[in-house]
């Protein structure tokens, strides 16, 4: 007897395979071995090659032939109930819900999502939460987000107070004063320009009237509305625009451009200028993510971009007046962790998978998974002690030569994949070496680097390094027109002075010659590595209460002998 459905299968196989009716219904009335799923996947204009097809929350999958045509083993007993999914490029994830794995023929029909964007949607809510709260009802990653830096990116005060030239706690700073350079024919900032004396710097202290491209990455949300970037007053920002860096936001994402020749953004398009989004028109809806089995709500697909490091680009590059600010994602690109057989993206790193195996809660109609294709969303980067304790490999020898105590510091970086420190240009990091005798009387530095002003003249006991053996790692700026060293205020014209941060996998050797100690004895060499969050002139008069983070420690001894 011929049932409905397989008249509607036979149909199918005659017009898609050019099968003869016959033939088709001695194909479908085969019998298949225990389990195996046979189907098509089909969208309205004709069978999809190359879809990927699953039972859903399974780590096998099969991908449809030329005719849409699939076979899948069901992990499941015969008979049991199974959930087909199928994704392609271009679609939302389409599925055959309780089919039942008894050699009938699944077919999955796909549904293309919209390719438009809609700049006056307004964003997600649900059961009276908006914004991202209105994830926390059903996805456990919420939480993760909320301690990660990219929901702070809107109103974190060392921000605020580096944009609008004041203290932590509200003190104004100076505007700046500029005036007619014949030379250059335009108005440059009168020396010392930078403030020190009150607040700092500030972006407004510097273009008041200007609102600058730092919401392009800091307010996403409000510079992708119609007026764009360069209208957004951070100060004014209310709703989810406070958010910063939202979880829908990044979920809307659909695109990303990139300039063919070097594979950077293009410089003068920051953040949000360089995406693509999706935003729906009423009655349309689409969520991007990293699986390709979710059809619920028949709004999410898979987008292979959102695990590449290309997402991260737009924001992870960027330049002021020609000058390079902030290139994490150019500096892994040119490293061999960007190789696509052996290296690793920017999400192995900062989103590991989980020790847990749902993303969607349970009792929300989550399915558990392997937890390695759930990723976390704590995004661990400058602040993570234990991602920075994982980052550099210090290593010491020492020796006894005629001239003193020789040690040879290297200092590699053994897990970034970029720069260290990278992005913002005010970061740095410091090696201290030291020697102490067997008494514990430090020995006198005789030769070999040693930290410079940026280090901080002052008390050592308060972070004050400068004049210590030891090396300062930094992207060090100049401003263009003062020549202020190093700069703070690198949204100005600045120039390059120096940049001895380490790359990937690269190595700095630094050697020191200490003075013997008058008795002898063993003596111990220590090296101390510490990241430092931005120059320390600047956190002093910014009162940035932002401690260093102890990258790594390490000591050697030497048994010193009196030399005759």
């Amino acid at each position: 007897m011929i049932t409905r459905s397989k008249a509607i299968i036979i149909a199918l196989l005659v017009v898609t395979l050019g099968m003869t009716a016959v033939a088709a219904w001695r194909w479908l009335a085969d019998e298949t071995p225990p389990n195996v799923i046979r189907g098509f996947v089909f969208s309205p204009t004709g069978p999809v090659a190359g879809a990927v097809v699953r039972v859903q929350s399974g780590s096998q999958y099969a991908a449809t032939s030329s005719q849409g045509y699939f076979e899948i083993t069901a992990p499941n007993p015969v008979g049991a109930t199974t959930y087909l999914t199928a994704w392609a490029p271009g679609y939302l994830v389409g599925f055959a819900e309780n089919f039942v794995a008894t050699g009938n023929v699944a077919v999955i029909n796909l549904t293309a999502y919209y390719t438009t964007d809609n700049p006056d949607y307004n964003w997600f809510s649900h059961e009276g939460a908006d914004g991202s709260l209105s994830c926390s009802h059903c996805l456990h990653a919420y939480p993760e987000w909320v301690a990660d830096a990219h929901s702070q990116s809107a109103v974190n005060p060392r921000f605020l107070s580096l944009y609008n030239g004041a203290t932590l706690f509200g003190l104004a700073g100076t505007p700046t004063v500029y005036q007619f350079d014949a030379e250059s024919g335009v108005n440059v900032p009168v020396t010392p320009s930078l403030g020190m004396e009150t607040a700092g710097p500030g972006f407004r202290l510097d273009f008041p009237d200007l609102g600058g491209n730092c919401a392009a990455c800091h307010v996403p949300g409000a510079a992708a509305r119609p007026g764009g970037v360069y209208n957004v007053d951070i100060n004014q920002i209310s709703g989810i625009d406070q958010e910063g860096v939202f979880c829908e936001f990044c979920h809307k994402i659909g695109a990303v451009v990139l300039r063919p020749e070097t594979g950077l953004p293009d410089p003068s398009r920051p953040g949000v200028l360089s995406l693509r989004l999706y935003r729906p028109e009423a009655g349309q809806q689409l969520f991007f993510g990293n699986l390709d089995d979710v059809p619920k709500g028949r709004r999410v697909t898979y987008l292979p971009l959102i695990q590449e490091s290309a997402f991260c680009a737009p924001c992870h590059f960027g330049s002021f007046w020609g000058v390079v600010m902030y290139n994490s994602f150019g500096e892994w690109s040119a490293s061999p962790y960007s190789n696509p057989e052996t290296g690793r993206t920017c999400q192995s790193c900062h989103m590991p998978p989980v020790d847990y195996n749902y993303f969607v809660f349970p009792e929300q109609g989550g399915n558990y998974r392997d937890s390695e294709r759930i990723f976390s969303h704590l995004m661990p980067g400058a602040r993570d002690v234990n991602l920075l304790q994982n980052t550099v490999t210090v290593t010491i020898t020492a020796t006894q030569t005629e001239a003193g105590i020789r040690a040879i510091v290297q200092v590699t970086n053994t897990g970034a994949g970029h720069h260290i420190p990278t992005d913002n240009p005010l970061r740095n990091m410091i090696l201290l070496v030291s020697a102490v005798a067997a008494d514990g009387q430090p020995l006198a530095l005789l030769e070999g680097p040693t930290i410079p002003e940026w280090g901080g003249v002052g008390d050592p006991a308060e972070g004050y390094y400068a004049g210590l053996p030891g090396v300062l790692y930094a992207k060090v700026l100049a401003d263009f027109y003062t020549g202020e060293t190093p700069t703070f205020a690198y949204w100005r014209q600045t120039r390059l002075v120096s940049d001895n941060r380490l790359a990937a996998l690269a190595t700095d050797e630094t050697t020191y010659t200490f003075a013997l100690p008058p008795d002898g004895g063993v003596v111990t060499v220590e090296a101390t590595l510490w990241l430092r969050r931005a120059f320390i002139d600047l956190m002093a008069i910014k009162e940035w209460d932002t401690p260093d983070i102890l990258m790594e420690r390490e000591t050697a001894t030497v048994e010193s002998h009196i030399l005759p």
